[in-house]
C-alpha cells in the first residue's frame, strides 16, 4: 500500500468533506432528514471513491461515540475497496489542536490528520481566545510529535478563516508549522474571498513554501465558491475540497459535480477517454447520479443551481420548447449527457406554446391527426385554463380534458402497433 506522505498526486486531487462538512448543511434540517444513517454514509463513502475521489474527509472520532463507529465501519469498506479497485483511498479525519482530538483519531488506522485552528482576529477574540504565540506554543509541539511517532500519515494544518486573516499573521504561524506538514489549507471559512484575493494569496504562499502543496476550501456566502476554486486551481493550487451538490455549513462549499463539470468545458482535451472516465481518473458519466443519490437522501430534489442536473436540460417558454424539438443545441450549450443527464423535460403550462402542445398530444397523449390549426386552437384554450393551476393538479390531465372536448381521437392499438414497425 502506498502511504499517504509518499503518494504523487494527480495534477487536481479533490477532497471530498461531503461526510464531514456536507453533514453541517442546514438543508438536513430543512428537509427534516437531520443525519445520514450508517448504511447511508457508506453508499455516499463507496460512490465518491468510484467517481474517482481519492480522499475523503470525515470527523474525529471524538465528536461522539457515533461517529466513531461509523469511522470504523468506513475504514473496513476503504480496505475492501482499496482490494477491488486495485487504488489508494485516503481517510482524512479533521482535527482540532487538542490533544484528545489527536489521541481519539490515532486510535484507528486512518491515512491523514487534517489539523485545524482558527486563526483570524475574530476567532482569536470569540472562539478559542489565544493570542497568536499561545496558538503556536499549542499546535507545534502537537504536529511535530505526530509527525514524529507516525512518519506515514500525511498531515496538514489550516489556518481556519484564513482570509480575514493578515498575511504577517498567517506566515507567523505557517512559517513555524512549514516543516512538519505536506499540506497548508487556506479556508474561506465565511466565504469573503473574491478571485482577486484567491489568486493573490496562492501565488504568496507559493512562493514562500515551496515545498508544502496547498489545500482550498471555498465557501459559497457570496455565491464565488465555484469560481473561487476556479482561480485557485489556475494559480497552481492541487488539493481542493468540494462536497455532492455543495453541502456544508450555511450557503455550502464548492459543488464536487459542477466543478468537474466547468474543469471539462475549460479543458476540452480532458474530454472523458474510451472506459468512461476523464480529468484523470473522474468517472464524469457518474455526476448525475452521485447527485441523485444525495438528493434522494435528503429527500429533496437535485437543486436548480447545480449544473448537472435535470433543470439544465429543462424547457418551459414556447419559442424555447419549439426550437429544442427541432435542435437541442438552440438552448442548451453543453452536452450534459456527457454527465449523465441523458433526459430532458419539454414543460406544459401557461407559458406553452403550440408545438410543444401538438408534441404532448400525439407523442405523449396518443392522439392522432392533430392538425396545426387544431394544436393552436387547443394551445388557446390551454393556456387561458393553465394559468389557474394550483397544487397537485396535473398540466396533462388538463390538456387531455381539452382535446378531449375538441373530439380529438386516440390512436387504436393497432396503428400504435404499424407505426412503431416504421
Amino acid at each position: 500500500m502506498v502511504t499517504a506522505n509518499v503518494y504523487k498526486p494527480r495534477s487536481l486531487e479533490i477532497i471530498d468533506t461531503t461526510l464531514r462538512d456536507g453533514l453541517q448543511s442546514p438543508l438536513w434540517n430543512d428537509f427534516e432528514k437531520f443525519y445520514p444513517n450508517l448504511e447511508e454514509k457508506l453508499a455516499i463513502f463507496e460512490a465518491l471513491v468510484r467517481y474517482g475521489v481519492r480522499f475523503i474527509e470525515v470527523f474525529s472520532p471524538v465528536v461522539s461515540q457515533r461517529e466513531g463507529e461509523d469511522l470504523a465501519a468506513m475504514i473496513a469498506k476503504r480496505d475492501e475497496l482499496r482490494q477491488e479497485l486495485k487504488t489508494e483511498i485516503f481517510i482524512l479525519v479533521h482535527v482540532r489542536c487538542h490533544p484528545k482530538d489527536v489521541e481519539a483519531a490515532l486510535k484507528y488506522p486512518v491515512d491523514t490528520a487534517n489539523f485545524y485552528f482558527g486563526i483570524s482576529p475574530e476567532a482569536r477574540e470569540f472562539n478559542h481566545g489565544k493570542a497568536l504565540k499561545e496558538m503556536i506554543a499549542v499546535a507545534l509541539p502537537l504536529i511535530k510529535a505526530v509527525r514524529q511517532s507516525n512518519p506515514n500519515l500525511f498531515l496538514r494544518f489550516s489556518g481556519e478563516d484564513a482570509f480575514r486573516t493578515k498575511e504577517k499573521d498567517l506566515f507567523k504561524v505557517y512559517d513555524q508549522l512549514a516543516p512538519w506538514v505536506d499540506r497548508f489549507g487556506i479556508p474561506d471559512t465565511v466565504g469573503i474571498a473574491t478571485p482577486e484575493t484567491v489568486a493573490k494569496r496562492v501565488k504568496l504562499l507559493q512562493k514562500r513554501y515551496p515545498k508544502v502543496a496547498l489545500e482550498g476550501h471555498f465557501h459559497n456566502d457570496r455565491g464565488l465558491a465555484l469560481i473561487n476554486t476556479l482561480t485557485a486551481i489556475k494559480s497552481g493550487m492541487t488539493y481542493i475540497n468540494t462536497s455532492i451538490l455543495g453541502l456544508a455549513e450555511r450557503s455550502g462549499i464548492t459543488s464536487l459535480t459542477a466543478l468537474l463539470f466547468n474543469l471539462y468545458l475549460d479543458h476540452p482535451e480532458l474530454a472523458p477517454y474510451e472506459n468512461g472516465t476523464g480529468l484523470e481518473g473522474f468517472d464524469l458519466f457518474s455526476s448525475y447520479s452521485l447527485n441523485v443519490l444525495m438528493a434522494s437522501m435528503m429527500k429533496m430534489q437535485v437543486p436548480a443551481i447545480e449544473p448537472v442536473s435535470l433543470t439544465n436540460r429543462t424547457h418551459a417558454a414556447g419559442v424555447h420548447t419549439n426550437a429544442v424539438l427541432k435542435n437541442p443545441s438552440v438552448y442548451e450549450g453543453y452536452h450534459l449527457e456527457n454527465f449523465g443527464v441523458t433526459e430532458r423535460r419539454l414543460l406544459l403550462g401557461p407559458l406553452s406554446g403550440k408545438h410543444v402542445i401538438q408534441y404532448y398530444l400525439t407523442e405523449v397523449l396518443n392522439y392522432s391527426a392533430v392538425s396545426e390549426e387544431m394544436a393552436e386552437n387547443i394551445t388557446k384554450k390551454f393556456k387561458m385554463a393553465a394559468t389557474n393551476l394550483k397544487g397537485k393538479e396535473a398540466p396533462t390531465l388538463l390538456l387531455e380534458k381539452i382535446a378531449r372536448k375538441s373530439g380529438l381521437q386516440k390512436r387504436d392499438k393497432l396503428q400504435n402497433q404499424v407505426e412503431d414497425l416504421r
